[in-house]
């Protein structure tokens, strides 16, 4: 009986499957991220690099990078102790409630940044729920720093806790019990068991959050109120000099805040490639 004979397949089209993907990757890549890019750098520098170092140097501009770099310093802490603490409850315990933490978590997501921050212009507002008696104690949330912080914890909430959600439940606790067996507190797991298996996650949660804490522009314009040089951020900076015909000085602030989100990036694919054994050592599976 004569064996079957295989057809044999040619591994030109899977190459050129191969190519054709990787080239729709990169198309889109160049349009979408780099030509944007390229554009805010061509248009800030259009007019030399003296219309380009003025526009910068305003008070208004520098007002605004102070106060997005502040805002930025206050959210971020805040959203990792409740990503961590958030994190720990969903991996580690069973409860009544988990289903609606987990809703809670992801709401922002679901959210529009505009409609949150009505929801905190309705609260906190001269003609909110709490505005009088925030008033009658000399307490400003609405077009103040105070707003600008509630309103950038709402919408970068999230991205701490659904980064280290999956790695602890993948993870397990087999390390923590191990831990308490051998007789350590529970800080002494935290920081000796618990953080360093979590860190790379809770890295990346970190320089999301902050990317989208400086960034962020709906939930942060509503609760403003567009005072330049109290409460204006670098995306309203941007914005406000737009709408005043001044391109080059809103290309100009835009050039910045598009620096920090490539140092941000720069910072990580630096940690990758310093610690890139870790970062597999401590990914789920790679233990």
């Amino acid at each position: 009986m004569n064996a079957m004979v295989l057809p044999r397949t040619s591994i030109w089209p899977r190459r050129l499957q191969r190519a054709l993907l990787i080239l729709v990757a990169v198309a889109f890549m160049l349009v979408f991220l780099l030509l944007p890019l390229a554009v805010v750098f061509t248009e800030a520098l259009a007019k030399g690099v003296q219309t380009f170092m003025a526009a910068i140097t305003l008070p208004e501009a520098w007002s605004s990078i102070r106060l997005t770099l502040l805002v930025a310093a206050m959210v971020v802490p805040l959203n990792v102790v409740f990503g961590v603490a958030a994190a720990w409850a969903m991996a580690r315990f069973e409860f009544r409630g988990k289903a609606l933490l987990g809703a809670l978590i992801d709401l922002p997501f679901a959210v529009s940044p505009v409609i949150a921050g009505l929801i905190y212009v309705l609260l906190f507002g001269a003609q909110g729920w709490f505005g009088p008696w925030l008033d009658a104690h000399g307490i400003r949330i609405i077009f103040a720093v105070p707003g600008l912080v509630l309103a950038s914890i709402f919408v970068t909430l999230p991205f701490v806790a659904r980064e280290l959600i999956p790695l602890m439940q993948a993870q397990g606790s087999e390390d923590e019990e191990a831990a308490r067996v051998l007789g350590a507190s529970g800080w002494q797991m935290f920081f000796r068991v618990t953080l360093p298996n979590i860190r790379w996650a809770l890295l990346y949660g970190v320089l999301l959050c902050n990317a989208r804490a400086m960034g962020e522009f709906g939930a942060v314009s509503v609760v403003s109120g567009h005072i330049r040089g109290l409460t204006t951020t670098m995306p309203l900076e941007v914005e406000m000099r737009y709408n005043e015909y001044d391109y080059a000085g809103a290309f100009a602030v835009a050039s910045l805040l598009a620096l920090l989100a490539l140092l941000t990036l720069a910072i990580k694919s630096l940690l990758e490639w310093r610690y890139g054994e870790d970062l597999a050592a401590h990914a789920p599976g790679g233990r």
